[in-house]
Order: C-alpha cells, then structure tokens, then sequence
C-alpha cells in the first residue's frame, strides 16, 4: 500500500480513499495474506480511517506449547488528528511527560499516512496476549509418578550430588 499524501487527499473533490487490501504485512508473519478493506477520510481537522480485515497467523499455546492456527479479525475505527506541532520530531528524548489529553494520534497536515503501518498497528493490538489452543488446554502433560531418584542427573551437578549423599 502507498503513503497517502495528505494535502493531495484533502484538496481532492472527494476527499476519501477507498483501499481494498490482499497482501502480505511486512513485518507480520501470517499464514494468508491480509484482506479487507481501508478507508480514510480527511475530514477538515481530522482523518477518520476504518478497517475491516482478517488474516490466519500461527501462534504457539502459552500452556502446551503447541502451535495452532489463529484468525485476526479487525473491524475499527480511528480518529487521527491533523496538527502542524506533529511534524517536530522529538527523536531524542528517551522519556517524555504526556498529558491524559494528548493521548490522541496526531499527524502533521502537510505529511503523509501511511495506511499499511497503521493496519499493522491495528492487527498487532488484536492479537490475544493470552494465547490458548483450546480454553480447556491442559497444558504440558508431567510425569507425576516419576520419583526424585528416577529424574536423570545433570552431568554437570554429579559431584554436587554425590556430596549431597555423603552428607
């Protein structure tokens, strides 16, 4: 997907980007390619972008281990707003104080969007933080019956081992 160029969308007649989407993320490993459908909307002092699309990402089981096949749904909305104090990069402050009321997107009105960077965002925030194969996963299956004698020993730990049986 190209960058759109913000002043161009804004003195366009309809100023609305309709993107139909079916490729790959970059920096998203999916199993299918990401299909849906983007619009951004410059509307005077604010983009509006919405987005519905879905892809097929492997995820591995927090529990067992196991990998399994995960569909990522987005279906939202953003309101991203146009201010000429976003084109000051602050590239060197590690830490910065933030408002509650700044907590908005804001891009510079002469600038660009760039609508797969902003679908990548959206796709990374829905995928599950708690990732389960099955809701009843029961996890890595552990021999309970073995007994501390039979576990094989480190080589490593031998001597300690040994001195732990003298004592």
């Amino acid at each position: 997907m190209d960058a759109i160029y913000i002043p161009q969308l804004a003195q366009a007649s309809k100023p609305i980007e309709d993107i139909e989407v079916k490729e790959f993320l970059p920096e998203l490993q999916t199993l299918t390619p990401v299909r849906g459908n983007l619009r951004v909307e410059h509307r005077g002092n604010f983009l509006e972008v919405t987005a519905k699309a879905e892809t097929i990402m492997t995820l591995t089981c927090n529990r067992c281990l196991q990998q399994y096949n995960h569909r990522v749904l987005v279906n939202t909305s953003e309101i991203i707003w146009l201010d000429e104090v976003a084109e000051v990069e602050e590239e060197f402050l590690a830490e910065r104080e933030v408002a509650l009321d700044e907590l908005v997107e804001t891009l510079s009105p002469y600038g660009y969007f760039h609508p797969s960077m902003w679908l990548y965002e959206q796709m990374c925030l829905e995928i599950p933080q708690r990732q389960l194969c099955d809701k009843d996963c029961p996890g890595i299956e552990q021999n309970r019956d073995a007994k501390p004698e039979d576990k094989p020993i480190d080589s490593r730990w031998a001597s300690l081992q040994s001195l732990k049986k003298q004592l």
